[in-house]
């Protein structure tokens, strides 16, 4: 069992950063593979980035590769999303969600059985 909430969305300028948290209550955050997912009005959610219960393994979608960067904190039970260069195809909801299963389907929303509630980044042209 495990909670999740999200913070740090919000109204951010192409070509500007924002800092995504994700906070875990319950298990330990270490216990869970991590990822991150978007949605953006009228499209399928889809994947946007994941790392591993030790943190030694990041993986990325094409096209936030090389922008952002995900990372975790396990003493804090926290995970981060640096969005960096933000582009205005980068506005949607962004949930944070948390797997304990195999890790080779980290892309996958059916792998995550749990998720946040989700917030929301702007990214103005």
């Amino acid at each position: 069992q495990v909670t999740l909430v999200e913070s740090g969305g919000g109204l951010v300028q192409a070509g500007g950063s924002l800092r995504l948290s994700c906070a875990a209550s319950g298990r330990a955050s270490s216990s869970y593979l991590m990822g991150w997912f978007r949605q953006a009005p009228g499209k399928d959610r889809e994947f946007v980035s994941a790392i591993s219960r030790s943190g030694g393994n990041v993986y990325y979608s094409d096209s936030v590769k090389g922008r952002f960067t995900m990372s975790r904190d396990n003493a804090k039970n926290t995970v981060y999303l640096q969005m960096n260069s933000v582009k205005p195809e980068d506005t949607a909801v962004y949930y944070c969600a948390a797997s304990n299963r195999d890790e080779v389907y980290y892309s996958n929303s059916p792998t995550y059985r749990y998720w946040g509630q989700g917030t929301q980044v702007t990214v103005s042209s």
